[in-house]
């Protein structure tokens, strides 16, 4: 039994969509995120500072408060500093975002899979082991998602310049026959509303890997003895390198989902 928190990390709003499926699978854990604000997006930043960054919030989460797992709901942070991260904290158990090429390669039937996720993910090389394992005999199509983080952090998925901006990247796999949709950013899901809109009569599904990291969390308390107590109250605290009016939308934002 542990009542110590559970920490969650992003570059900025977008690791909510993991914290809520944590939320929701474990509601009696303590949660605390740390959404950065300050440095968003990460996709084109060099290695080296993603892995710097991910360092500092780690550290901040770990050390100053007592989190007894982290996750970091980063694919960009993940794909460049996962492995440094879980040497570093080797005593706090560290779950990424892996890529979900796997499950939309199994689930294909068109053999055409899609993958919408920043630069720096693309270019890792987590994705390009998971798709080189999985992806025989299928082709994998791959789309940065420009614009799409900046949409989210800035409230505007719900614009006509979404639309057009998640129609340039997705019409594309469409054309192709693409029946498997990933979605490789956690801010991604935030606009599943008009990923849906778009793809509605294509036979297609959009693959979040949100709840499976969820459950691979839930596997990882129960293996360690690490669940909270039965008596224990949840908390939920957010942190940010950015300025409180961030926290706040930070706070806002994850509330509105429950």
């Amino acid at each position: 039994m542990n009542n110590a928190p559970i920490g969650v990390y992003d570059s900025g709003l977008g690791g909510l969509t993991v914290w809520r499926e944590i939320r929701r699978a474990l509601p009696g854990e303590s949660l605390v995120y740390l959404g950065d604000g300050k440095n968003c997006p990460y996709g084109s930043r060099p290695r080296e500072e993603i892995r710097r960054l991910a360092d500092e919030a780690v550290g901040r989460l770990v050390g100053e408060q007592g989190c007894k797992l982290v996750v970091v709901a980063c694919n960009t942070a993940t794909a460049a500093a996962i492995d440094f991260l879980r040497a570093k904290y080797d005593r706090v158990p560290i779950v990424g975002m892996e890529p979900a090429v796997k499950p939309a390669c199994l689930a294909t039937r068109s053999r055409v899979v899609g993958v919408l996720a920043t630069e720096r993910s693309l270019d890792g090389d987590l994705f390009r082991r998971t798709a080189a394992r999985y992806g025989e005999g299928i082709e994998v199509l791959t789309v940065p998602g420009r614009g799409f983080v900046e949409l989210v952090e800035q409230d505007r998925e719900a614009t006509p310049e979404a639309e057009a901006c998640v129609r340039a990247a997705v019409e594309p796999m469409l054309e192709r026959g693409a029946d498997q949709i990933v979605l490789g950013c956690t801010h991604y899901p935030f606009l599943l509303t008009v990923l849906q809109r778009i793809v509605a009569g294509h036979g297609v599904t959009i693959v979040d890997p949100s709840p499976a990291v969820a459950r691979r969390v839930v596997q990882l308390l129960d293996r360690d003895g690490l669940r909270a107590g039965a008596d224990h109250k949840p908390q939920y605290r957010f942190l940010t390198f950015a300025d409180e009016a961030y926290r706040q939308r930070l706070e806002r934002k994850a509330l509105e989902s429950l």
